[in-house]
Protein backbone atom coordinates (compact mmCIF):
# COMPACT_ATOMS: atom_id res chain seq x y z
CA UNK A 1 0.00 0.00 0.00
CA UNK A 2 1.38 3.61 -0.88
CA UNK A 3 2.81 5.13 2.46
CA UNK A 4 0.26 8.55 1.35
CA UNK A 5 -2.73 5.90 1.91
CA UNK A 6 -0.93 4.39 5.15
CA UNK A 7 -0.31 8.19 6.59
CA UNK A 8 -4.03 8.64 5.59
CA UNK A 9 -5.46 5.61 7.56
CA UNK A 10 -3.28 6.31 9.92
CA UNK A 11 -4.52 10.38 10.75
CA UNK A 12 -8.11 9.23 10.45
CA UNK A 13 -7.68 6.22 13.02
CA UNK A 14 -6.19 8.94 15.38
CA UNK A 15 -9.30 11.50 14.98
CA UNK A 16 -11.67 8.44 15.77
CA UNK A 17 -9.96 8.28 19.14
CA UNK A 18 -8.46 11.54 19.62
CA UNK A 19 -10.72 13.75 17.91
CA UNK A 20 -9.06 17.21 17.14
CA UNK A 21 -10.91 20.58 18.47
CA UNK A 22 -10.27 23.67 16.67
CA UNK A 23 -8.22 26.45 18.45
CA UNK A 24 -10.75 29.18 18.06
CA UNK A 25 -14.49 27.91 18.95
CA UNK A 26 -13.20 24.39 20.47
CA UNK A 27 -15.17 22.56 18.26
CA UNK A 28 -14.34 19.19 16.58
CA UNK A 29 -12.20 19.78 13.47
CA UNK A 30 -14.32 18.05 10.29
CA UNK A 31 -14.25 18.19 6.61
CA UNK A 32 -11.82 21.59 7.11
CA UNK A 33 -8.50 22.15 5.22
CA UNK A 34 -7.14 22.89 8.55
CA UNK A 35 -5.84 20.36 10.79
CA UNK A 36 -6.75 22.53 13.99
CA UNK A 37 -9.28 24.75 12.86
CA UNK A 38 -13.12 23.81 12.18
CA UNK A 39 -14.54 24.72 8.89
CA UNK A 40 -16.95 27.40 10.09
CA UNK A 41 -13.89 29.21 11.78
CA UNK A 42 -11.74 28.71 8.67
CA UNK A 43 -14.67 30.37 6.77
CA UNK A 44 -13.69 33.46 8.85
CA UNK A 45 -10.27 33.58 8.53
CA UNK A 46 -8.90 36.64 6.53
CA UNK A 47 -6.09 35.48 4.28
CA UNK A 48 -4.36 38.93 2.98
CA UNK A 49 -4.36 39.74 -0.81
CA UNK A 50 -2.87 42.42 -2.91
CA UNK A 51 -3.55 45.07 -2.87
CA UNK A 52 -2.77 45.81 0.62
CA UNK A 53 -0.50 48.81 2.29
CA UNK A 54 3.56 48.30 0.96
CA UNK A 55 4.55 49.44 4.68
CA UNK A 56 2.27 46.99 6.69
CA UNK A 57 0.69 44.49 4.68
CA UNK A 58 -3.20 45.92 5.52
CA UNK A 59 -5.17 44.84 3.03
CA UNK A 60 -7.26 47.39 1.05
CA UNK A 61 -10.13 46.14 -0.30
CA UNK A 62 -11.45 47.07 -4.05
CA UNK A 63 -8.91 48.82 -6.04
CA UNK A 64 -6.32 50.90 -4.92
CA UNK A 65 -5.42 54.36 -6.38
CA UNK A 66 -3.32 56.82 -4.88
CA UNK A 67 -0.92 56.46 -1.94
CA UNK A 68 0.07 52.94 -0.80
CA UNK A 69 0.07 53.50 2.52
CA UNK A 70 -2.87 52.94 5.26
CA UNK A 71 -3.64 54.79 8.44
CA UNK A 72 -2.03 52.34 10.70
CA UNK A 73 1.45 53.12 9.56
CA UNK A 74 0.54 57.36 9.56
CA UNK A 75 2.59 58.09 12.83
CA UNK A 76 5.03 55.42 12.16
CA UNK A 77 7.78 56.89 9.41
CA UNK A 78 9.05 53.48 9.17
CA UNK A 79 12.83 52.94 8.63
CA UNK A 80 12.28 49.44 6.85
CA UNK A 81 11.25 49.66 2.63
CA UNK A 82 8.03 47.08 2.57
CA UNK A 83 6.25 44.80 4.62
CA UNK A 84 3.92 41.85 3.98
CA UNK A 85 1.20 40.34 6.23
CA UNK A 86 -0.37 36.80 5.84
CA UNK A 87 -3.68 37.20 7.68
CA UNK A 88 -5.31 39.64 9.90
CA UNK A 89 -4.84 38.62 13.67
CA UNK A 90 -7.97 38.63 14.94
CA UNK A 91 -10.82 35.96 15.37
CA UNK A 92 -9.29 32.70 14.25
CA UNK A 93 -6.32 34.19 12.99
CA UNK A 94 -5.70 35.51 16.80
CA UNK A 95 -6.29 32.41 18.14
CA UNK A 96 -3.39 30.78 15.85
CA UNK A 97 -0.86 33.10 16.76
CA UNK A 98 -2.03 32.56 20.40
CA UNK A 99 -1.57 28.89 20.56
CA UNK A 100 1.46 28.82 18.75
CA UNK A 101 3.09 32.19 21.11
CA UNK A 102 2.16 31.24 24.35
CA UNK A 103 1.08 27.52 24.07
CA UNK A 104 3.76 25.88 22.73
CA UNK A 105 1.16 25.29 19.77
CA UNK A 106 3.69 23.62 17.09
CA UNK A 107 0.79 21.82 15.72
CA UNK A 108 -1.01 24.90 14.00
CA UNK A 109 2.55 25.44 12.01
CA UNK A 110 1.03 22.43 9.93
CA UNK A 111 -2.31 24.96 9.53
CA UNK A 112 0.22 28.41 8.73
CA UNK A 113 1.97 25.89 6.04
CA UNK A 114 -1.73 25.68 4.43
CA UNK A 115 -2.69 29.40 4.66
CA UNK A 116 0.75 29.78 2.79
CA UNK A 117 -0.02 27.27 -0.20
CA UNK A 118 -3.03 30.14 -0.85
CA UNK A 119 -0.80 33.03 -0.39
CA UNK A 120 1.84 32.53 -3.26
CA UNK A 121 2.51 36.63 -3.93
CA UNK A 122 3.93 35.83 -0.20
CA UNK A 123 6.07 33.14 -0.83
CA UNK A 124 7.06 35.36 -4.01
CA UNK A 125 8.19 37.97 -1.62
CA UNK A 126 10.41 35.77 0.46
CA UNK A 127 12.50 34.18 -2.11
CA UNK A 128 16.12 34.31 -2.17
CA UNK A 129 15.74 35.97 1.24
CA UNK A 130 17.89 35.51 4.48
CA UNK A 131 15.18 35.86 7.22
CA UNK A 132 16.31 37.08 10.56
CA UNK A 133 14.01 36.27 13.75
CA UNK A 134 13.05 38.88 15.89
CA UNK A 135 15.06 37.67 18.76
CA UNK A 136 13.43 37.29 22.43
CA UNK A 137 15.30 38.23 25.66
CA UNK A 138 17.51 35.41 26.42
CA UNK A 139 15.40 34.92 29.71
CA UNK A 140 11.87 35.02 28.30
CA UNK A 141 13.65 32.64 25.93
CA UNK A 142 14.63 30.25 28.57
CA UNK A 143 11.14 30.98 30.66
CA UNK A 144 9.32 30.28 27.29
CA UNK A 145 11.51 27.52 25.88
CA UNK A 146 11.49 28.89 22.35
CA UNK A 147 10.92 32.00 19.92
CA UNK A 148 8.01 32.13 18.11
CA UNK A 149 9.48 34.36 15.62
CA UNK A 150 12.31 31.72 15.03
CA UNK A 151 9.91 29.05 14.57
CA UNK A 152 7.59 30.87 12.12
CA UNK A 153 11.05 32.30 10.02
CA UNK A 154 11.65 28.19 9.62
CA UNK A 155 8.95 27.91 8.25
CA UNK A 156 9.02 30.77 5.77
CA UNK A 157 11.96 29.28 4.61
CA UNK A 158 10.94 26.04 4.19
CA UNK A 159 8.08 26.63 1.63
CA UNK A 160 10.25 30.04 -0.41
CA UNK A 161 12.80 28.08 -1.88
CA UNK A 162 16.26 26.29 -0.94
CA UNK A 163 18.02 29.73 -1.33
CA UNK A 164 16.07 30.95 1.67
CA UNK A 165 17.69 31.35 5.12
CA UNK A 166 17.51 32.03 8.53
CA UNK A 167 19.82 33.48 10.55
CA UNK A 168 19.56 34.88 13.75
CA UNK A 169 21.85 38.34 13.27
CA UNK A 170 20.10 40.28 16.11
CA UNK A 171 20.20 39.84 20.13
CA UNK A 172 17.73 41.15 22.38
CA UNK A 173 19.73 43.08 25.41
CA UNK A 174 16.88 44.91 27.30
CA UNK A 175 14.43 43.20 29.09
CA UNK A 176 10.91 44.79 27.94
CA UNK A 177 7.94 44.25 29.23
CA UNK A 178 5.14 43.45 26.43
CA UNK A 179 3.78 45.77 24.01
CA UNK A 180 0.57 44.08 24.10
CA UNK A 181 -1.08 46.99 26.26
CA UNK A 182 1.08 49.66 25.48
CA UNK A 183 0.22 52.24 23.83
CA UNK A 184 1.54 53.38 20.33
CA UNK A 185 4.48 55.92 22.10
CA UNK A 186 4.68 53.57 24.68
CA UNK A 187 5.22 51.00 22.84
CA UNK A 188 8.28 52.78 20.71
CA UNK A 189 9.95 54.04 24.42
CA UNK A 190 10.16 50.43 25.11
CA UNK A 191 11.74 48.94 22.51
CA UNK A 192 14.34 51.60 21.99
CA UNK A 193 17.86 50.65 22.04
CA UNK A 194 16.69 47.08 23.30
CA UNK A 195 18.18 45.40 20.26
CA UNK A 196 21.88 45.00 19.02
CA UNK A 197 23.56 43.15 16.32
CA UNK A 198 24.47 39.38 17.09
CA UNK A 199 28.57 39.19 17.63
CA UNK A 200 30.62 38.64 15.12
CA UNK A 201 27.77 39.59 12.76
CA UNK A 202 28.93 41.00 9.50
CA UNK A 203 25.78 42.61 6.67
CA UNK A 204 26.58 42.47 3.33
CA UNK A 205 24.61 45.40 1.51
CA UNK A 206 23.72 43.02 -1.64
CA UNK A 207 21.55 40.52 0.63
CA UNK A 208 17.85 41.29 0.83
CA UNK A 209 17.36 40.91 4.57
CA UNK A 210 13.75 40.38 6.12
CA UNK A 211 12.89 40.79 9.52
CA UNK A 212 10.00 37.80 10.90
CA UNK A 213 7.79 38.30 13.40
CA UNK A 214 4.78 37.16 14.64
CA UNK A 215 2.50 40.10 14.12
CA UNK A 216 2.56 44.15 13.06
CA UNK A 217 0.86 45.81 15.43
CA UNK A 218 2.26 49.38 15.68
CA UNK A 219 5.52 48.56 13.90
CA UNK A 220 7.60 49.68 16.51
CA UNK A 221 9.50 46.34 17.35
CA UNK A 222 10.23 45.98 13.77
CA UNK A 223 12.16 49.42 13.13
CA UNK A 224 13.89 49.31 15.93
CA UNK A 225 15.43 46.39 14.76
CA UNK A 226 15.67 47.36 11.56
CA UNK A 227 17.50 50.52 12.47
CA UNK A 228 20.05 48.55 14.17
CA UNK A 229 20.79 46.74 11.02
CA UNK A 230 20.82 49.44 8.78
CA UNK A 231 23.01 51.15 10.82
CA UNK A 232 25.53 48.23 10.53
CA UNK A 233 25.70 47.88 6.95
CA UNK A 234 22.36 46.30 5.32
CA UNK A 235 21.17 48.32 2.57
CA UNK A 236 17.86 47.35 2.86
CA UNK A 237 15.37 46.11 4.70
CA UNK A 238 11.97 44.03 4.54
CA UNK A 239 9.68 42.71 6.94
CA UNK A 240 7.13 39.59 7.47
CA UNK A 241 4.76 38.63 9.73
CA UNK A 242 2.28 35.80 9.61
CA UNK A 243 -0.82 38.73 11.52
CA UNK A 244 -1.76 42.19 11.16
CA UNK A 245 -4.04 43.62 14.17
Amino acid sequence: MPQGRLQQIFNCTADLIFPRNCVHCGDCVENSPYAHMCRPCSQELHIIEPPACHTCGFPFWGQLAGPQSCPHCAELDPVFLQGKALFLAKGPGRSLLHHLKYQSGFYVLRDLRVMLDQAQHYKDYLAESTLIPVPLHSSKERERGYNQSEQIAQLLASVSGGKTQVQNLLTRNKYTQTQTRLNRQERHQNVKNAFALAQNTVLNPKKQYILVDDVFTTGSTLNACARVLLDHGAAQIKVATLGHG
